[in-house]
């Protein structure tokens, strides 16, 4: 299979869960996409002004998840572990059907979005693939918190850092190179909170469908799932997860490196409208096989994360 090449699902996906944040049941449909056509959701709940393109300029709230509206104010939330499971995936054109507000949380994780998608299969087409390439290092800080962009000649790296008081989670570090690691500690880490913070979520009206069936909650030195962790950096693997997610709402695969500290959807959203914001900051590629940049010269790498 060729990454050169543009991607979508053989066959539809249907999936049913609670979202995290409204406690609103969800239906969604993940349905083929033509070339070209990149990412779209379709609030089927709606009967007019209802399609959606993520976007990072569409974010409308970046607070404990990623939110895209339409100009119409027709918005999908949750976006970014489903994001993330079709980047790492590799696809770039799919619909995306969905029934209510947010996108249903299933198990906290892209398990469940990656394991059907690698049941289903992908359809190849004959269209070249576009790429975003960092051209100089962008950073923005929030305090102690940054996100960096920086040039990387043949891949996506994610370098995340998250520092926690909390004993059980601490400090933790972890670098994912996306096209060329294994996914799977990634695509599984769940999304967390501490006991301590859940009144003050249900306070903001967020948190309606949490539950220990998908999310980790950590009280002093203790999860109090009955499942443990799925892998030892969990915590920060979510994170990186979530910024894979937020990353891929350009609406191309990013090649660079990413190094965040203390980051979140927030930090990441506004750092990508940064790199964006300056034509100098980075270029879109077209990648055909007569014409690949000199960065995708080595062709046995290409095989290798195909």
């Amino acid at each position: 299979m060729s990454i050169l090449k543009q991607k979508t699902i053989k066959k539809p996906i249907t999936l049913s869960g609670i979202g995290l944040h409204s406690g609103k049941e969800a239906n969604i449909k993940l349905l083929p996409g033509s070339p070209n056509s990149g990412i779209i959701f379709k609030r089927c709940d709606l009967k007019n002004n209802n399609l959606i393109y993520p976007s990072v300029f569409n974010v409308t709230s970046a607070s404990y998840c990623t939110k895209i509206t339409n100009e119409s104010g027709a918005s999908v939330s949750t976006v970014e572990h489903l994001m993330a499971a079709l980047c790492g995936k590799g696809i770039d054109n799919i619909i995306i059907e969905i029934d209510s507000e947010e996108i249903p949380i299933l198990d906290g994780s892209a398990k469940v979005f990656t394991s059907e998608i690698d049941k289903v299969g992908l359809d190849v087409s004959d269209y070249p693939i576009k790429i975003i390439t960092i051209n100089k290092k962008v950073t923005f800080k929030d305090g102690e918190k940054f996100i960096t962009f920086e040039p990387n000649s043949i891949s996506l790296e994610i370098d995340f850092e998250i520092k926690f008081a909390n004993s059980l989670i601490g400090n933790q570090k972890n670098k994912i190179n996306i096209y060329m690691d294994d996914l799977t500690n990634m695509y599984n880490s769940r999304t967390f909170c501490l006991f301590e913070d859940i009144e003050k979520l249900k306070k903001m009206n967020l948190a309606k469908g949490g539950s220990l069936d998908n999310a980790i909650v950590v009280k002093k030195d203790k999860i109090l799932n009955k499942e443990n962790l799925r892998n030892d950096k969990e915590f920060v693997n979510h994170k990186i997860l979530d910024c894979l997610g937020d990353i891929y709402l350009t609406g191309y695969k990013l090649v660079g490196k990413v190094t965040s500290s203390q980051g979140g959807h927030n930090i990441t959203n506004l750092g990508l409208r940064k790199l964006l914001s300056e034509n100098d900051n980075f270029s879109v590629l077209e990648l055909k096989e007569k014409n690949i940049p000199h960065s995708f010269l080595n062709k046995n790498i290409l095989k290798s994360i195909a």
